[in-house]
């Protein structure tokens, strides 16, 4: 089989995103498969995990028990959990969505100074996720728009340390504000000042080439460059890249070095590697471990590079 053939031999959640992005098959075959995110599969298995109030792990950010004695950050609690389900392509309008989102609504506290789920918390990183996952499953976040949307940095991004004296934009916080502003923009319309915070942080991007500092030119962080999935509230080249071509920008010349890295990174079987698992507890493993193929990022990595040289 070639790779989308492979691609199309999975879980629902990457048939149908393959079916949209990769074969341009008829929106019926599309949403016929999209449907199936809630009945088998990786979504299924997800929604499965959901505590009787609506939460998962017990809590918002952090496990209920405190995860103790564990390497890296548990990624079981509900706001990973439902960032995970939006990835996935679950359907917004599907019962269990419905009334997922409405227990988390009546149920979820953050641990920081226990605000309702959707009414955010202080840090812009966990806002902008917030206003994702919130603005894609037909929840009012406005007042965590306005909220980040003061928060934005004179150098066109955020960071979740500017409450502690930082004036520098961060590529990790950008990139999950970024994710959020353009649901809400898709969900509402946005307006001009939503628009205005995009193309700020879009711009903060593009003029480090998604991946180097303005100042020197070196390489940021070098993980940067490797590609993860799932990516949490973690910043690498593919996910920016990703970002790009699913808000509908046009090419930019400034991305060009970052494309060819996704490039460059091609195996000989035509598919793209794992290269990073963030550390911490998992509900599940969706693929293999770093190193091995990776369905997510070859996913991914071929629908930017139909993207850029279709342009």
């Amino acid at each position: 089989m070639n790779v989308v053939d492979q691609l199309l031999d999975s879980d629902p959640a990457i048939r149908w995103q393959v079916l949209c992005d990769l074969a341009g098959a008829p929106p019926a075959d599309v949403a016929s498969e999209r449907a199936r995110v809630e009945h088998l599969g990786w979504g299924a298995r997800l929604l499965a995990l959901e505590d009787p109030d609506g939460l998962w792990d017990g809590g918002a950010l952090f496990p209920v028990p405190p995860a103790v004695g564990e390497d890296g950050q548990p990624w079981t609690t509900t706001a990973h959990t439902l960032q995970t389900l939006q990835i996935l392509g679950l359907e917004p309008g599907c019962v269990p969505a419905r009334r997922a989102v409405a227990l988390v609504a009546d149920n979820a506290r953050w641990e920081n100074q226990g605000q309702r789920f959707f009414d955010g918390e202080v840090e812009p990183c966990i806002n902008g996720r917030t206003i994702a996952t919130g603005a894609y499953f037909g929840v009012d976040v406005a007042p965590i728009v306005e909220r980040v949307l003061a928060e934005r940095l004179p150098d066109g991004g955020w960071n979740c340390q500017a409450e502690y004296g930082s004036v520098r934009s961060s590529f990790d916080t950008t990139i999950n504000v970024l994710d959020g502003l353009l649901a809400y923009e898709r969900a509402t319309g946005g307006s001009r000042a939503v628009r205005e915070a995009l193309r700020g942080g879009e711009e903060y991007l593009l003029e480090r080439g998604l991946f180097r500092r303005a100042s020197t030119g070196e390489v940021v962080v070098p993980e940067y460059l490797d590609f993860a999935f799932p990516y949490y509230w973690h910043y690498d080249v593919l996910r920016a890249l990703d970002y790009f071509r699913g808000a509908g920008a046009d090419p930019d010349p400034r991305m060009a070095e970052a494309v060819e890295l996704v490039r460059s990174k091609r195996r000989p079987d035509g598919f793209w590697t794992l290269d990073r698992v963030h550390p911490g507890r998992v509900h599940f493993s969706m693929e293999g471990g770093p190193g091995e193929p990776s369905m997510w990022n070859t996913l991914r990595a071929l629908r930017v590079l139909r993207w850029w040289d279709g342009a």
